[in-house]
C-alpha cells in the first residue's frame, strides 16, 4: 500500500456519490423524460405541489365534518386558582402576601408578566392575600375577601 502522503489522500472507496445530472442524453441513464416519467402534472413544467392536494381524492380537510364555531375576538386569559395562591403563601414564595401577575411569572406559575390574568375560585384561600389581576371570578372574589384579603382588578388596555 502507498504511503499516506497529502498529495495522495483519496476518500473511501463508496463515501463519495456523484449526484444526478438530469436530462443529459440517453447514455446518461436519466435523459428522455428526465425521471419524470410519462404524462401528468408532475411531468409538466412549471408543477407545483398545493398543500393538502390528494390526487384528486377529496382531501381530509374537505371530508371531516366541521362543528362549532371560534371567536377572533375572544380574549384568552392566563388562568390561576385560589388553591395556587394559598399554596404559594403557605410555601413563603410570596412577600407580605401581595400577589401581581409579575410575581406570578417570576414564579414560573403563568407564561406572560404581560398577558391577561384571571383568578378562577378553585380551592380554599385562609392567608390574607392583596391579588391584582384582569378578571376574577365571583367566587374568587368572595373568597380572597372572606380570608381578609382585597382583590383588585387591573384595567386591561383592550377595548372591550
Amino acid at each position: 500500500m502507498a504511503q499516506d502522503i497529502l498529495s495522495n489522500l483519496k476518500p473511501a472507496p463508496g463515501s463519495r456519490k456523484k449526484r444526478k445530472r438530469i436530462g443529459r442524453g440517453q447514455g446518461s441513464g436519466h435523459g428522455g423524460t428526465s425521471t419524470r416519467g410519462h404524462k401528468g402534472a408532475k411531468s409538466r413544467s412549471g408543477y407545483t405541489h398545493v398543500s393538502g392536494f390528494e390526487g384528486g381524492q377529496m382531501p381530509l380537510a374537505r371530508r371531516v365534518p366541521k362543528r362549532g364555531f371560534t371567536s377572533p375576538f375572544r380574549t384568552e386569559y392566563q388562568v390561576v386558582n385560589i388553591e395556587t395562591l394559598e399554596k404559594l403563601s403557605t410555601d413563603g414564595r410570596v412577600q407580605g402576601g401581595v400577589i401581581t401577575p409579575e410575581v406570578l411569572a417570576k414564579l414560573g406559575i403563568v407564561k406572560k408578566a404581560t398577558g391577561l390574568l384571571k383568578v378562577l375560585g378553585n380551592g380554599d384561600v385562609k392567608a390574607k392575600l392583596n391579588v391584582s389581576a384582569h378578571a376574577f371570578s365571583k367566587s374568587a372574589q368572595e373568597k380572597i375577601e372572606k380570608a381578609g384579603g382585597k382583590a383588585q382588578t387591573i384595567s386591561s388596555g383592550t377595548k372591550e
